[in-house]
């Protein structure tokens, strides 16, 4: 039975209170999350936050690569891998691993972004031995079959055509994002998560396993724990699975050289899926860790979130020259490298794609020059504290926000001094933010055209 620790009680204003240290539920509903941590000898770093507000657990693996770690004519790897990672290990069969999850009552996935790949399970807390040792076992002896190789490659490019290729709009937005970086210069970010057909179609399985042996090994990995547990059950549990893997060699560094506001670049292509026009303004703003981020994420909110962002008042609502926009800042998850912010319009009917940049355009600027009113300020503080704390009221929210701060941020005590940094922001900050990344100099023009017409009525 766990006992909850009462300092003596204080007379403030008048009132008894009853001052007391906050068990792990109501930190989370504060935004706070307590945590710990520790490393094994192979490099594996452990993150953990005890909860047992309720019988569940979420272990979560971020391997630190992403479409960033790959080489030109190699591009997608790090979303093949993710699908890999399914296909079984030393002693588990293919397929087995959502078996094995599902009738313990759990779930689990994995993703992939620019600069990381993570796989997770949410179980009773009574299998927390099950998903550790099922992210161990595929850590140390994936499945590398040309069979399994083969089959996924088409699994990945059928999910291109699905949700790339096919769409409307979502070639311009998806390979817009790589557009305003050189692939020279800086290929970790001048190439898409999902990669090309050409570059899938000539993987070969010597390429995949290489790319295993350099990236997937306990340095290269963060193991995050949280919810209903012991900690010296969860040291227990981790050193038996984890600590006989080897250390592979450190994976080379990732280098990319970018600049800002390098001159407007334009681009005008076809979508043969679209009805209607549209428009994508793509700028370039800093990694996750500048001191310019949070302003950005506020202006990020105030220009494009909500039914009150000022695209929509302004260019739907008002001049019915769209029928949606959205605003979105590296949309895939946060960057150590350069990133993008992107304003999206899909013009009306009748509405000339030329005009529609026009109006985009102004209301871009009229933020750089005249700034934000208190208004759209607090409101925009209110949306980010509510978002910020909805995304830690569950162990998979706070095993995420662990990982994040983890590798996007110069510490992760941070976690729980981030949100007074934007707080604490003002109309000023916002509006100098504004005039240095949404510079015309800085930004990339798409003009986004139905097929067969050469230009909007």
């Amino acid at each position: 039975m766990r006992t909850r620790r009462l300092r003596v009680p204080s007379l403030v204003g008048g009132t008894l209170l009853l001052v007391a240290s906050l068990p792990p539920p109501l930190c989370s509903q504060a935004g706070r999350i307590p945590y710990e941590a520790f490393s094994l000898p192979n490099g594996l770093r452990v993150l953990y936050s005890e909860d047992h507000s309720t019988p569940i657990v979420s272990v979560d693996v971020w391997y630190n690569t992403g479409s960033r770690n790959e080489r030109p004519g190699r591009s997608g790897f790090a979303h093949l891998f993710e699908h890999m990672m399914f296909e079984g290990s030393a002693h588990v069969k293919k397929g087995e691993h959502f078996q094995l999850i599902s009738r313990a009552g759990g779930s689990e996935n994995g993703s992939t972004a620019e600069d990381r790949t993570n796989y997770y399970e949410t179980v009773p807390s009574n299998r927390l031995n099950l998903a550790l040792w099922l992210e161990a076992d595929r850590m140390r002896a994936l499945a590398i079959t040309e069979e399994n190789f083969r089959n996924q490659r088409e699994t990945v490019k059928e999910e291109r055509r699905l949700r790339i290729d096919n769409p409307p709009y979502a070639a311009a937005f998806v390979d817009g994002m790589t557009w305003p970086f050189d692939s020279t210069s800086c290929f970790p970010y001048a190439h898409t998560v999902i990669g090309s057909m050409d570059d899938l179609n000539a993987a070969q399985l010597a390429d995949v396993q290489a790319f295993f042996d350099t990236y997937y090994a306990p340095n290269n990995a963060t193991l995050v724990v949280v919810g209903d547990f012991r900690p010296l059950e969860l040291r227990r549990l981790v050193n038996q699975y984890f600590s006989d893997i080897p250390r592979h060699p450190d994976p080379p560094p990732v280098t990319c050289s970018a600049r800002f506001s390098p001159g407007m670049m334009r681009r005008e292509v076809t979508d043969q899926h679209a009805n209607l026009p549209a428009v994508v303004r793509i700028y370039r703003v800093p990694s996750h860790a500048d001191p310019d981020t949070p302003a950005l994420e506020l202006l990020n909110i105030i220009l494009g979130q909500g039914e009150s962002s000022r695209l929509n008042v302004a260019i739907v609502r008002r001049e019915k020259a769209a029928v949606g926009t959205q605003v979105a800042m590296n949309p895939f998850d946060s960057r150590r490298g350069p990133g993008v912010l992107l304003a999206l319009a899909i013009a009306n009917q009748g509405i000339d794609a030329l005009r529609l940049d026009t109006l985009l355009a102004a209301q871009i600027d009229t933020l750089r020059t005249a700034g934000v009113t208190a208004d759209e300020l607090t409101k925009a503080k209110n949306t980010f504290r509510a978002n910020f704390i909805h995304n830690r009221e569950t162990t998979l929210g706070r095993v995420e926000e662990l990982h994040h701060y983890d590798m996007f941020h110069a510490s992760v005590a941070e976690i729980n001094t981030d949100l007074d940094r934007y707080m604490g922001l003002t109309a000023d900050d916002v509006r100098r933010v504004a005039a240095k990344y949404l510079d015309p100099a800085n930004a990339l023009v798409i003009i986004v055209r139905p097929p067969a017409v050469g230009s909007a009525k």
